[in-house]
């Protein structure tokens, strides 16, 4: 990881008028390449909060770049270091990224940022009290259940790593979703049982609770009526699994 001293030091990295969709873009090639990020990393590090707001102008800008940040820093760390994974809780809040001079966690991309100021353990229910500046200036304007279908943590039961282009967020948004909901998803006709991945419980409120997950288990003709039909949630499988790339 480079240090925010390395970065303040440099003169070969300028933050002006710097695309940053493209460069989150180039970050995950570069990661999906094994290829050196060290550039990249610098270049987001000493990135200023007024050019961020600047390049990431709408929601699906901001949508498109930090998921792709998320996803290429956890490759790129958990690559370095696979032990970390073995605490999940500490790595995930573990403050590790830089982005714009300050060191931020993979929760407050998640949770913070793209799921404007959610409280973790709030089911999608309960918004954080104080958010710092730079995730009010950063954030989402409004949460895109999507998202859930798009981050991976690094676990074998998370959603395959795709490349995001901001305009064409919503066309690969969609795709994501019905691949990984049609991978996970099981219907039991007789029963009217619908299993389902774990991101549905732990994030109900994000999807509308149980009537907004049934809605969208049926937009994805993965059941056939959203009337008297049980949710089952899945376990979900930890076990880390990088390298697990998809085109969108």
């Amino acid at each position: 990881m480079t240090s925010c001293k390395s970065v303040q030091d440099s003169d070969e990295v300028t933050t002006k008028d710097i695309d940053y969709n493209e460069l989150s873009e180039d970050f995950l090639k570069k990661t999906k390449l094994n290829e050196s990020t060290e550039n990249i990393e610098a270049t987001l590090a000493k990135a200023s909060l007024e050019s961020l707001e600047r390049s990431l102008s709408s929601d699906a800008k901001k949508l498109a770049f930090w998921t792709n940040i998320y996803n290429a820093y956890i490759q790129v760390i958990l690559k370095k270091n696979p032990d970390l994974y073995k605490d999940r809780g500490s790595f995930f809040k573990k403050k590790q990224i830089i982005i714009a001079g300050e060191k931020i966690s993979f929760a407050k991309i998640e949770h913070g940022i793209l799921r404007k100021s959610q409280w973790e353990y709030g089911l999608g229910y309960i918004r954080k009290w104080f958010p710092g500046k730079l995730e009010r200036r950063l954030r989402v304007k409004k949460r895109d259940y999507r998202i859930h279908f798009a981050l991976n943590c690094g676990a074998k039961d998370c959603p395959p790593v795709a490349i995001y282009e901001w305009d064409r967020l919503n066309e690969q948004f969609d795709k994501g979703t019905k691949a990984y909901l049609s991978s996970t998803t099981d219907y039991n006709e007789l029963k009217k049982e619908v299993s389902v991945t774990s991101l549905f419980n732990w994030f109900r409120g994000d999807f509308g609770g149980k009537s907004g997950i049934r809605k969208i288990l049926k937009q994805n003709s993965l059941i056939p009526t959203t009337k008297d039909i049980d949710l089952v949630y899945k376990n979900y499988d930890w076990t880390l699994d990088l390298d697990n790339f998809v085109d969108l």
